[in-house]
């Protein structure tokens, strides 16, 4: 069988060349004569891989040098509990855009004063609410926000403004997908599955004067400053995890880097856009000024048909258009991976099935 088209959220698609290379150096690394899976995360030659794919998100993301870059594991919902038990010294501010962003607030409220400084709940958070700097208390200890919503589909088109204190953000499921200044902000973490690399990799980048105050009952694998200390090898890292992520990282780098794939993700997230908004079959369900460029959902008239859509749309080798089970509908993730060949066949798809349909 070829290839399909995955539109999954997470794991999600990733690029075929990296998926090539992992195949052919499978049972011999580097004529190691082993599998990058059987070798010690304590050796030379995995320290050399495991450098290197660090060294490829610097340079990716233009992470300053008073960054630490972090590879750990626990996945994103590891790091709700992580950033208040590295960071929560008296009270923090937190952003609820979305479902993830609400798993860390009620997480955080473990540890500590919480305040909710903006939401979009109570709208089925099909938008992204504004937050000025008015709203930001200026004696918290960090700022939390989730720059893109997967199951929603919405992303921030303007980061808040957050003065002194320090902002921290979810970038799970739109990292290295648009350019970032690091710089402005105290933490970013990502699970790797979305448009990093495979599950199991979680990256977390770290302003260097945040570490070194972790509260006592941190545990030592969420611990910042410890794992900083022991270049993220407190413990066996996720090593082939973090050699899949430097063979996706090359990938990257092949198509311009993060300034590169923008352009190509801009264009991916118009096209489907235009065959929706074009339609009156469809409906997205982000609000248009807070449209997420990685996760577009949208329904069809009805359960039924959305259903259907998912069921005929597999049979053509787009697959994983079902939307998440706790607001159903349709979705389709377009990460990095994603070539717009297979954004113009959805598109193509849609279209006749609106036309049988409809």
């Amino acid at each position: 069988m070829s290839r399909v088209y995955n539109f999954a959220p997470g794991p999600a698609m990733m690029p075929e060349e990296a998926l090539a290379t992992a195949a052919r150096e499978m049972l011999d690394f580097g004529g190691t004569g082993m599998s990058v899976m059987e070798m010690s995360h304590r050796s030379k030659g995995y320290q050399a891989i495991f450098d290197e794919a660090g060294e490829l998100l610097r340079s990716l993301m233009h992470i300053p040098d008073n960054y630490s870059v972090l590879f750990l594991q626990g996945g994103a919902t590891g790091q709700f509990a992580a950033v208040p038990l590295n960071l929560l010294k008296t009270k923090a501010d937190y952003v609820d855009s979305g479902n993830f962003a609400h798993g860390a607030l009620t997480q955080a409220e473990a540890y500590g004063e919480i305040h909710c400084i903006a939401s979009s709940r109570e709208d089925n958070y099909t938008y992204i609410p504004d937050i000025t700097p008015e709203m930001v208390e200026q004696d918290a200890d960090y700022v939390y926000i989730t720059t893109n919503n997967t199951i929603f589909g919405t992303r921030y088109a303007a980061l808040p403004e957050t003065g002194a204190v320090p902002l921290v953000a979810d970038m799970s499921s739109n990292i290295l997908s648009e350019p970032y200044d690091v710089s402005r902000f105290g933490v970013i973490f990502a699970g790797a599955q979305k448009n990093i690399g495979p599950a199991g990799l979680t990256v977390v980048i770290v302003r260097k004067d945040l570490l070194g105050s972790p509260r006592k009952d941190c545990p030592k694998v969420f611990n910042w400053t410890l794992m900083d200390e022991k270049g993220s090898m407190l413990n066996t890292p996720p090593t082939y995890a973090v050699y899949m992520t430097g063979l996706c990282l090359k990938w990257l780098q092949k198509q311009g880097g993060v300034e590169g794939i923008t352009q190509v993700n801009i264009e991916k997230a118009r096209l489907l856009y235009e065959t929706l908004d074009n339609s009156a079959f469809y409906r997205p369900t982000a609000r248009p000024e807070s449209r997420s460029r990685m996760n577009v959902t949208f329904t069809t008239p009805d359960p039924d048909t959305d259903a259907l859509l998912v069921k005929e749309a597999a049979a053509q080798g787009l697959v994983n258009l079902k939307g998440h089970r706790l607001v159903g509908g349709l979705r389709a993730s377009i990460y990095n991976a994603m070539p717009i060949e297979g954004v113009q066949a959805l598109c193509a798809f849609l279209k006749e099935f609106e036309r049988k349909n409809a």
